[in-house]
């Protein structure tokens, strides 16, 4: 008799610990992303067929330069006897993911910026809009979840 209880009495506490991490889990996944005081919209999800499609064009045109694993240059934040730098990661250890959407499209389409003497060539001419959104997705399939919040947030947010 004095077994059944502690077995009640066990069971009852495993209940109680798994409905209160359910009840944590859905409070926490039902709440928005905020960021510097600023709800943020869901995190959309990641467009698994347009990444693939990224990947195959990021190592077309890309790839030569960043690296075929979007390292980039290990030395990539010095400055070169020029004055350019070296191409950067863009998985989550550079800085890609703390620019827009928009710039970022912005700075395939048109190059590098020249005040830093970028030596990256404009791809507007190579690549259509589509295909550079695709590489863009294929660059957030990268990065980790932290990255891609904030990145969004970067380019949801008002001006």
């Amino acid at each position: 008799m004095k077994s059944k209880r502690i077995w009640l009495i066990v069971l009852s506490l495993v209940v109680a610990f798994v409905v209160l991490c359910f009840s944590v889990v859905s409070f926490t996944a039902s709440r928005p992303v905020v960021i510097n005081q600023t709800a943020v919209p869901p995190l959309p999800p990641l467009d698994w067929e347009k990444a693939a499609r990224g990947e195959i064009l990021y190592q077309q045109h890309c790839a030569q330069c960043h690296g075929v694993d979007l390292k980039g240059s290990p030395t990539w934040k010095k400055p070169l006897a020029d004055g350019s730098y070296p191409p950067p990661p863009h998985d989550s250890s550079g800085h890609t993911w703390h620019h827009s959407g928009k710039q970022l499209l912005d700075i395939i389409a048109d190059g590098g910026d020249p005040a830093y003497n970028s030596k990256m060539p404009a791809f507007k001419d190579k690549l259509t809009m589509d295909e550079m959104i695709a590489i863009l997705e294929f660059f957030k399939s990268k990065w980790g979840r932290e990255e891609r919040e904030f990145q969004w947030w970067i380019s949801v947010r008002p001006e």
